[in-house]
């Protein structure tokens, strides 16, 4: 490695990289009795992309994107849609904990730099999953926040406007691309980390490093 970073802030995504989110397979047991197994292989992949097709738009409370996009997967997958459905999956997610690869390198990361979450979380639940990360954390902004859900660039601008800082100034760690590094890297972060925890594709063109555990995040940076 010819050079460190050496980062004013470390910010991470949370859903996906720091919290294991099981929101698709939560989503898909709330159907598993009135779908087929076709229809529940074609509703897991719409209702991953609907959620991103949904994070486009103006903001709206994360019930209603996690709903809006349960519904248009349940009618293209020809599934009977019940409101009741999204709204067991919408409560189960302030009960999710970190990935196992987490609490220990997380913690080690703590002691040497400020650590800041920007997450597509709502206030309601942000608190309580990043307090379930066991380590302690400069901040943790919100969609709910920034009234912009990433991949939009105002939630990474609302980001760096709170803290005082250039987008240069900080490295940023994501398990997607899409939703985090592309953006990251149009608006000029320099030090991009990819968690590769196998949902989504390499995208070499958007992250600077990639790493396969939290544990990589730490050698990174030397801690």
């Amino acid at each position: 490695m010819s050079r460190r970073p050496d980062p004013q802030f470390v910010t991470f995504d949370m859903y996906g990289t720091l919290t294991d989110f099981p929101v698709g397979a939560a989503a898909e047991k709330t159907i598993e009795a009135i779908s087929s197994p076709g229809q529940r292989d074609v509703f897991r992949r719409r209702f991953a992309a609907y959620q991103l097709d949904e994070s486009m738009g103006d903001w709206r409370p994360y019930d209603e994107l996690i709903a809006r996009a349960f519904e248009r997967a349940c009618r293209s997958a020809g599934i009977p849609f019940r409101p009741t459905d999204p709204a067991a999956v919408f409560d189960q997610i302030p009960t999710w904990g970190p990935h196992p690869d987490v609490p220990e390198p997380l913690a080690r990361l703590a002691a040497r730099h400020p650590l800041v979450i920007l997450s597509n979380a709502s206030d309601q639940h942000a608190s309580r999953n990043a307090a379930l990360l066991g380590a302690p954390l400069h901040a943790v902004y919100t969609a709910e926040q920034a009234r912009a859900y990433k991949p939009r660039l105002g939630a990474f601008e609302y980001l760096y406007a709170q803290l005082g800082c250039r987008p240069e100034d900080t490295l940023h760690v994501s398990a997607s691309p899409r939703y985090d590094l592309q953006s990251a890297t149009d608006l000029g972060v320099r030090e991009t980390v990819y968690l590769n925890r196998g949902y989504e594709p390499s995208a070499p063109h958007c992250h600077a490093y990639e790493v396969t555990t939290l544990a990589g995040v730490a050698e990174l940076l030397g801690v």
